[in-house]
């Protein structure tokens, strides 16, 4: 229908108005109500006073504005009725597909009310008033999702913003219980505290494609699945690159980190690596510099994509820290510096666990050429690739060697 088109209005079905079988608003509303509480499932699950406050008056509202219309007058001013409510179930978080279905089935029900009594020669009138009811369901839904994700963006705003308040209170090491409370977060007890490094995907370095779009598109997936799988309860500060996440430990266990960092990878398309550290509140600030200190060390030692907690790599953080052990470690492989290609035999030979069928595939060499050069590292720094002991001292050697200046 063009814009200069026009509907005929005060419609008739059998000499009467057509909105005769609606006019008696009170009693179709309490018709309607019941229908949507017994058929539309989800309005079953409403509180009571919802049901019987906001619904029930806002169909009221719906059905005066279609007897309006179908009695050819303008559509009052209580759309804004309906504008209203739909802000408020917005905010109560009402789902809209509830709303709109509800919208939808008391349409139905009305339009069997209307033309029950239609005859033949009603045919006219009847396209005419087919042509109204789409005309006034644009009007309501319409209204409705202007209304409903107006209101929704701004209660998303709102959340976002008491979250990043209180990750940057946790982070900053001065949380309170007033703060938690007028943000609408509660404090957990523990936090598992986890450091994050997301790759580049590979569409951002694609020629064609606007690599930041890729970039924020990845990051976008990433914080949707989270807020899928935890909810509310999570606390994040992250970037296209990485960033930190606060997961209270009452609401996920430790061993469901591993299953929760691989749904994130899968939903930013990357191999995400992490690690996490446990601590209460007060502690968070020195637990979040342990973790990212810990998710630096893992990617200097090039280690495979995963979660890495502080327990299993205890060992490997305290070879790294500053100190003349660290510096004599590292001094362990220096009669390998010419040897390019020895180090890193070495570093992914024991990153394969010893395996040398991966590490000869991973290099794209015979087995014997690892067994040739795992003999030349032996001979030139004293300690045997194959015996526990030079194995020890060579890892650790390299481990220390990735922070040596």
């Amino acid at each position: 229908m063009t814009a200069n088109e026009t509907l005929p209005r005060g419609l008739t079905v059998s000499g009467k108005p057509m909105s005769t079988p609606l006019q008696d608003v009170r009693t179709v509303s309490r018709q309607l109500v019941g229908h949507f509480v017994d058929n539309v499932t989800p309005c079953a699950t409403l509180p009571g006073d919802i049901i019987a406050g906001d619904v029930t008056t806002v169909t009221g509202v719906c059905l005066e504005v279609a007897v309006s219309m179908l009695d050819g007058a303008d559509i009052p001013a209580k759309t804004d009725r309906l504008a209203e409510a739909a802000a408020g179930w917005a905010r109560e978080g009402v789902p809209i597909d509830t709303i709109l279905h509800s919208i939808h089935e008391g349409f139905k029900i009305g339009m069997d009310l209307v033309f029950s009594d239609a005859t033949a020669t009603d045919y006219e009138s009847l396209v005419d008033g087919a042509k109204l009811v789409v005309e006034m369901l644009d009007t309501m839904s319409a209204t409705v999702a202007r209304a409903y994700i107006r209101e929704y963006k701004a209660v998303v705003s709102e959340h976002h913003t008491a979250v990043h308040t209180l990750t940057s209170a946790l982070l900053g090491g001065h949380p309170s219980s007033t703060m938690a409370r007028e943000c609408g977060i509660t404090i957990a007890e523990t936090y598992s505290v986890l450091a994050l490094a997301i790759p580049a995907h590979a569409d951002e370095a694609h020629p064609l494609v606007d690599g930041k779009v890729v970039a924020r598109r990845k990051l976008r997936r990433l914080q949707a699945e989270l807020a899928l799988r935890c909810g509310d309860t999570a606390l994040s500060l992250l970037s296209v690159d990485g960033g930190t996440l606060l997961i209270p430990t009452d609401t996920r266990a430790d061993a469901d980190l591993d299953e929760l960092l691989a749904a994130l990878s899968n939903a930013a398309r990357v191999p995400i690596t992490a690690t996490v550290v446990t601590a209460a509140p007060d502690r968070v600030p020195t637990a979040v510099d342990q973790a990212h200190e810990l998710l630096d060390m893992v990617q200097r030692l090039d280690v495979i994509p995963g979660l890495y907690r502080f327990t299993e790599m205890a060992l490997e953080y305290q070879l790294t820290r500053p100190g003349p052990g660290r510096e004599t470690l590292g001094a362990l492989l220096d009669p390998v510096d010419e040897h390019p290609e020895l180090l890193e035999t070495l570093q992914i030979h024991i990153s394969n666990n010893l395996n040398r069928q991966r590490t000869a595939r991973r290099l794209h060499i015979h087995t014997n050429t690892v067994d040739y050069r795992l003999k030349r590292i032996g001979a030139l720094t004293g300690l045997d690739p194959t015996a526990n002991s030079g194995l020890w001292y060579l890892r650790s050697a390299l481990i220390a060697r990735t922070f040596r200046q």
